[in-house]
């Protein structure tokens, strides 16, 4: 009876562990695809399909291979990578490495709005 309840305790905890895994890895994959192309070489990391392969192949990973196997742990010292090195660079650019999401005034130059010379 003790080992059906540590078995199943075991089992709840490797789906929780999955589960984490899965939502980690999509966050990053989801927040690397939200970063501006130009920012991964500002930062000096590899290309934005660089990064959004890998993480994409890691979640794929993830959701069709158990924690336990070797695969899904590469996945997540990929995911690691990102999140701990290059997610900083990028938020470090000005503007956060993040695609521009307001528009802006059609008089609106590079350094601000243009106001006719006055």
């Amino acid at each position: 009876m003790v080992d059906v309840v540590l078995m199943q305790g075991f089992s709840n905890l490797m789906y929780l562990l999955n589960l984490a895994l899965i939502v980690f890895s999509g966050f990053a994959l989801v927040d690397a695809a939200i970063r501006r192309e130009d920012g991964y070489r500002a930062a000096d990391k590899q290309t934005k399909p660089f990064w959004l392969i890998i993480l994409g192949l890691a979640f794929v990973v993830n959701l069709i291979f158990p924690i336990l196997s070797f695969l899904p742990i590469i996945g997540l010292i990929a995911t690691i990578v990102y999140v701990v090195d290059v997610r900083p660079a990028l938020r470090s650019l000005p503007g956060g490495g993040r695609k521009r999401t307001r528009g802006g005034s059609s008089s609106d130059g590079p350094y601000g709005p243009y106001n006719g010379g006055r």
